[in-house]
């Protein structure tokens, strides 16, 4: 099943080339409920307008998870390791859905790059349980884009953390709509692909993991998990920061993001200037 969220405020099911609307006012209310009822209300699914699919109340954040992506760190000279386990929380402020803009805020950044994540969404409250156990509490998956400020994310590593460059505002694209797992038998058998303007950036599987979904969640559940919470599990190798020739790769304003995964879908975002977005010039430069 797809679960959508649309038009402004409403939630659903996709039943073929139609949304069935559902009687809870969000999917996180979905979660928390345990599902819901169908409601007498139809529309053709073109005719929808989508939005993000979710709003978690805590959005756990997986790095360096597909090793590869830290092999490539080193062709470059990364300024820190890549190590396992790096989680950390993002800015659920942040998130947008299909085809709604990530703004270009050129006041802070030079360097917007992309990551793309596979994501799960939490089915209903737990902690403290077992690799065997996690399966139990995956809702559904969806696709996730972790809009990266690298030269923000270099500064910041200086500390040996990091934050701010990937929670700016609309830097977490986020849908196009979640799968739940009975569409989706093994989650890591997956093919991933990341385009620009059409051009195939980031081709991976969701089989090099290095850690499994069942130990990301375990892993993590010592800091609780709410119903309609989102987990990512780290980027694949590709991204434009760990290139040779970073600078002609970066993200700017016109480019149209579109993030496949395999039996979920394309998740489809364009960028826009911080003046299209806003209707006035950028802020005064912000050195970090």
């Amino acid at each position: 099943m797809k679960l959508v969220a649309y038009d402004g405020g409403k939630v659903g099911r996709v039943d073929g080339e139609e949304i069935v609307r559902l009687d809870v006012p969000d999917l996180r209310t979905y979660f928390e409920r345990s599902g819901a009822d169908d409601l007498d209300e139809r529309i053709p699914l073109a005719d929808a307008d989508f939005r993000a699919p979710i709003v978690p109340k805590k959005f756990f954040h997986t790095a360096g998870n597909f090793r590869e992506h830290e092999e490539e760190s080193k062709r470059v000279d990364w300024s820190h390791e890549i190590a396992p386990w790096i989680v950390f929380f993002q800015n659920v402020d942040a998130i947008v859905g299909p085809d709604e803009p990530v703004v270009y805020p050129e006041h802070l950044t030079e360097e917007l790059d992309y990551e793309l994540e596979l994501a799960v969404v939490i089915s209903k409250p737990g902690k403290w349980f077992s690799p065997e156990e996690a399966m139990d509490y995956v809702g559904g998956y969806v696709i996730f884009n972790d809009i990266t400020a690298r030269d923000i994310q270099r500064r910041e590593m200086r500390s040996g953390v990091f934050s701010f460059c990937k929670a700016i505002d609309t830097f977490c694209p986020l849908g196009p709509w979640i799968v739940t797992p009975d569409e989706i038998r093994d989650p890591h058998d997956l093919a991933m692909e990341l385009r620009v303007n059409g051009e195939v950036r980031q081709t991976s599987h969701s089989g090099r993991m290095s850690t499994t979904i069942p130990e990301i969640l375990s892993h993590y559940s010592p800091l609780g998990y709410s119903a309609g919470d989102v987990v990512s599990t780290g980027t694949v190798s590709g991204v434009a920061g760990f290139s040779e020739d970073a600078a002609s790769l970066y993200l700017k304003p016109g480019d149209v993001l579109e993030a496949e995964i395999e039996r979920i879908g394309v998740l489809r975002n364009p960028i826009v200037s911080w003046e299209e977005a806003h209707g006035a010039p950028a802020p005064p430069q912000v050195r970090w």
